[in-house]
């Protein structure tokens, strides 16, 4: 018992280094100070005239005191935890099973508090909106871009995350064309933004009565749903708005009604569209949402100012070569090209454990 007792006081030791080593990197007293600073501003007179920079400031502090309050409290439970050992070894009765397990659940407190971290964003805490296209390939194109799909909705069960199929188009003969999911939950876009990019498979292809090797690409592209106080005005004569029938499953009504939306922004040529549900009128809500996110989006990486600036030759930015490759033959490899990271256990990945490659990808962006 002495030995797991020592070992235990050991492991604490270095999990408090380690949360120190994060509080100088998230800046603690700097951190204090600005909380304070938004505080004062957040007492001013006439705040809230300007809701949205009001909800900007407030969102802020909120953020900043979350942080702090869970770095208090990891560092508490290291405290408590070392009391624990220090009763234990005068009273056998406490099972040092006990300190391990909760040593343990710190461990990983403290890795999932170093994400959030480097989560910092103004949209990183936003629910996120997945699109995925088939790219080239044919029909193994077709199948690994189901495959995603079923990636990210293992990736996003296993994270608590709920999920919403907005839009699908299925192929004729294999897989999917493209889909649009809404990932709902907290840094839902923050964790899924390093999975921007094109996705290429190398694998036997099922399809090919030869059994020759197939290389195939799916483009995935994440956008974060803007919450009430990050809404962004459209000009109504900016917007195409068609409806038709739903293409896929989903009921007599579902396929019988013009219910799926269709909305093209006419400056930028960006089409978005929405078919899910029974409701032209929710529909149409939900396409809106995806076009006000990709806009912002798009503004962004065109460094404009206005979304008005916005034109078509602009749409296209930011593609480019593969970001990761899964090689299932001639061996088992998934690599991401960006920061090195991989993975041998392709079935693993593929049951949507991509936490290592999303850590990683975050990490190297905060240096």
């Amino acid at each position: 018992m002495v030995f797991q007792l020592e070992e235990s006081l050991n492991k604490l030791d270095g999990l408090e280094q380690d949360i120190r080593q994060i509080g100088i990197h998230f800046d603690i007293e700097g951190s204090k100070n600005r909380i304070e600073e938004l505080q004062m501003k957040m007492q001013e007179a006439g705040f809230w005239d300007d809701p949205q920079n009001a909800q900007k400031i407030s969102t802020e502090e909120k953020n900043l005191e979350h942080k702090l309050s869970e770095y208090n409290k990891l560092l508490q439970r290291i405290e408590d935890a070392r009391v624990l050992i220090e009763i234990t070894s005068e009273d056998e009765s406490i099972l040092p099973k006990d300190i391990v397990n909760e040593i343990r659940d710190i461990e990983i407190n403290i890795e999932k508090f170093k994400t959030e971290i480097l989560l910092c964003g103004e949209y990183d805490k936003n629910n996120a909106i997945l699109n995925l296209h088939v790219g080239v390939g044919g029909k193994d194109a077709q199948d690994w871009t189901e495959m995603l799909l079923r990636m990210y909705t293992r990736w996003a069960e296993k994270k608590g995350y709920k999920i919403e199929t907005l839009d699908i188009l299925q192929a004729d003969d294999a897989g999917i064309k493209s889909v649009t999911l809404r990932i709902i939950g907290e840094f839902a876009y923050g964790y899924l933004k390093s999975e921007k990019g094109i996705h290429r498979l190398v694998r036997i292809s099922p399809f090919n009565a030869n059994g020759k090797r197939q290389t195939s690409f799916t483009s995935v592209e994440v956008l974060p749903e803007l919450t009430d106080s990050q809404n962004i005005n459209i000009r109504p004569e900016d917007l195409k708005v068609d409806t038709y029938r739903s293409s896929g499953a989903g009921g007599q009504h579902v396929n019988k009604t013009e219910s799926a939306v269709r909305i093209t922004h006419i400056p930028t040529g960006i089409i978005v569209q929405c078919q899910n549900e029974r409701s032209q009128h929710y529909n149409k809500e939900q396409a809106l949402r995806m076009l006000k996110s990709k806009l912002v989006e798009l503004k962004e990486r065109a460094h404009k100012d206005k979304i008005e600036d916005l034109t078509g030759e602009l749409k296209n930015m930011g593609w480019g070569s593969q970001i990761r490759s899964y090689v299932f033959h001639p061996y088992t490899l998934v690599k991401d090209h960006r920061t090195g990271v991989e993975s041998g256990n392709i079935s693993s990945v593929m049951d949507g454990d991509i936490d290592d490659f999303i850590k990683e990808y975050l990490k190297q962006q905060a240096k």
